[in-house]
């Protein structure tokens, strides 16, 4: 379990956040943060102010990070990519969340590294990791500014005949929905998103097609939503294109895998984070994955 409960102790008084750095190696913004958070508790009550003091035994919970192995798919001076496989979570959930590839990436590269963006659990590939304060700032601000090319592939219901660009603004879902978490929606009120859809094969057998997309923005859910919107959904997914009660037993995991299959197609989300294409202190750099994903739909299709 990567979040542990440590037993601590301050000798003398202090204040908390100095005791974090001093004895944990946080920064100072770091131990603010970890505080403000309810990570410090004296006789099981959380301090929630940084400048409180502390004396004697106290608890602290701190996060531990595991590893199980993932090799990276590249390994540089300032940055580490791993090819995330589906179902593996990019941060915890909460403390009970057993792993995440933060614990691979901060138990292999060290407590600096960080993860500079996000793809969700189910979706597989490419993930960008920083391995320092510094290139995590700058790796964060290329997402934001929209200088990272981002290529994935989908396996789509129905045939796709032609290449489409789709410009549609998403909102995040405001009512009172027992999914309003999850549900991105196509709205006029919702953010400026822009993909390019290119077909590139055709399964007739199937009725799906496989396609590349190019997302010009980063809106969470867009390539799920944009396809789903132009009435092509993603093969395997849980969410859009499906009922509300079969979304919920899907969020509270309990749906069997025969009955996902049965709905969307599949056992797994067919979509997959194939190539990232970026320039970092003057070099740039193209990574694809070595994943053969249409080998990986026939397997989801069939298990």
């Amino acid at each position: 379990m990567p979040f542990i409960i440590k037993k601590m102790n301050a000798p003398v008084k202090q204040r908390a956040f100095l005791y974090l750095i001093k004895e944990l190696g946080y920064t100072q913004k770091e131990a603010q943060r970890l505080i403000a958070k309810g990570r410090l508790l004296v006789e099981g009550v959380p301090i929630t102010k940084a400048g409180e003091e502390i004396e004697g035994d106290f608890e602290f919970i701190h996060f531990e990070p595991l590893t199980k192995g993932l090799v990276p798919h590249a390994v540089h001076e300032d940055f580490v990519l791993f090819d995330k496989p589906s179902g593996m979570l990019i941060h915890p959930q909460n403390r009970k969340t057993p792993y995440s590839l933060i614990d691979e990436l901060k138990s292999q590269f060290g407590m600096d590294a960080n993860i500079a963006h996000r793809i969700d659990q189910e979706t597989s590939g490419l993930v960008l990791c920083a391995r320092s304060k510094n290139s995590e700032r700058d790796l964060k601000m290329m997402f934001q500014e929209r200088d990272m090319k981002k290529k994935y592939l989908a396996l789509v219901h129905g045939e796709f005949k032609e290449e489409l660009t789709v410009e549609a603004r998403l909102l995040r879902a405001q009512d009172e929905s027992a999914i309003v978490r999850m549900v991105v929606k196509v709205d006029e009120r919702g953010k400026e998103s822009k993909t390019h859809f290119r077909p590139l094969k055709y399964f007739p057998e199937l009725n799906m097609t496989l396609l590349e997309c190019l997302p010009h923005t980063g809106r969470q859910h867009q390539i799920r939503v944009h396809l789903f919107h132009v009435k092509h959904p993603i093969v395997g997914d849980p969410i859009y294109g499906q009922r509300e009660e079969d979304i919920v037993l899907f969020l509270d995991k309990e749906l069997s895998d025969e009955f996902r299959i049965d709905k969307s197609g599949a056992s797994r989300l067919l979509l997959h984070a194939n190539e990232l294409e970026f320039e970092l202190y003057g070099n740039i750099y193209n990574f694809k994955s070595n994943v053969d994903f249409e080998k990986v739909c026939f397997e989801a299709l069939n298990s």
